[in-house]
């Protein structure tokens, strides 16, 4: 008898949703799935709450990074999404979807899931998807080539820096003031002013201001 594997899919494009769902069902004959949908982060986490409440497993997440916020718990991504599952379902084999190509955000969202299948939209059509599920599956991790590009960049621009300096430059992309930072940020004011310009002397050899920061790591692709 066959193993029955508890799939949630988080994406806020239905169409997309049910097009991985039948690639998945059409791919596995000798496997039987339970697929469980959600269209934004509001629907995502009352499914996870519900699942984790009543004993049920959740075996297999497939989670787009792009999804409407649900602000009452403060998530607002589908990385936020992943996080709490990593929480309440240790042993689930997460797999992000995303559009994004930049650097340092596949970078915070790869140290922060390490996603058992890490894939660009751009690399996933009718034909690879199978292959790359049934890859990430059978226990193996699975980086598209898009991704592994893009995390392969701040390996050649030899930037030192970690997680909290990823966070950083990601706040400020967004506008967010310096003096506001501590509110994202676990860390004191003077701690980011530190790292912020440890940043700019690594990407400026200089000083400068947020704005030509900012410019400079858009041209590297790193935000």
């Amino acid at each position: 008898m066959s193993k029955t594997l508890n799939i949630l899919v988080v994406d806020d494009h239905p169409m997309t949703t049910d097009a991985y769902i039948n690639l998945i069902t059409t791919s596995k004959q000798d496997l039987h799935f339970n697929f469980e949908k959600a269209i934004d982060c509001e629907t995502a986490f009352k499914k996870i709450e519900q699942m984790s409440n009543i004993g049920h497993s959740l075996d297999i997440a497939i989670i787009d990074i792009g999804l409407p916020p649900f602000s009452d718990e403060k998530i607002t991504s589908g990385t936020d999404i992943a996080k709490l599952i990593r929480e309440k379902f240790k042993s689930c084999k997460i797999i992000i979807l995303t559009m994004h190509h930049e650097a340092l955000l596949l970078n915070d969202i790869f140290k922060t899931i390490n996603p058992e299948g890490f894939l660009s939209k751009n690399d996933i059509d009718f034909q690879t998807f199978p292959a790359m599920f049934s890859t990430i599956l059978n226990s193996k991790q699975y980086i598209s080539k898009t991704i592994y590009e893009s995390l392969v960049t701040l390996f050649k621009q030899n930037i030192n820096w970690d997680e909290y300096d990823s966070q950083i430059m990601l706040l400020l992309k967004k506008g967010i003031k310096t003096k506001e930072l501590p509110k994202y940020i676990d860390l004191s004011l003077s701690t980011i002013e530190k790292r912020k310009a440890n940043i700019k002397l690594q990407l400026l050899a200089k000083k400068g201001t947020d704005s030509e920061l900012i410019e400079v790591a858009k041209n590297l692709n790193l935000v």
